[in-house]
């Protein structure tokens, strides 16, 4: 009974988990900016590196390079590519 249960559990969150990954909201290759200033920012090299905040303008508009992770992707901005949550930023209409 016991293995039944942790079987079950094994299946459901990685449903979960595929599910959330499927139903994201951005693309490769989508349009976005900043929703709020950042206090900091992590470059998308092999070997991260925090950065000042005042590389990207709030208003400056990247492209979503990759997605490393359901709730991280790799923006592509003029001064470098960086990894930000899909919290912080927003779509663009541009």
């Amino acid at each position: 009974m016991h293995f039944v249960d942790i079987f079950l559990n094994l299946i459901f969150y990685s449903r979960f988990n595929i599910c959330s990954f499927i139903l994201m909201e951005f693309n490769i290759q989508d349009k976005v900016k900043l929703k709020n200033p950042l206090s900091y920012l992590k470059t998308s090299d092999n070997m991260p590196m925090l950065r000042p905040p005042d590389l990207v303008a709030i208003d400056e508009v990247g492209e979503i390079t990759a997605i490393k992770s359901p709730n991280t992707v790799e923006i592509k901005f003029r001064r470098g590519s960086f990894l930000i949550d899909t919290d912080k930023i927003e779509k663009t209409q541009t």
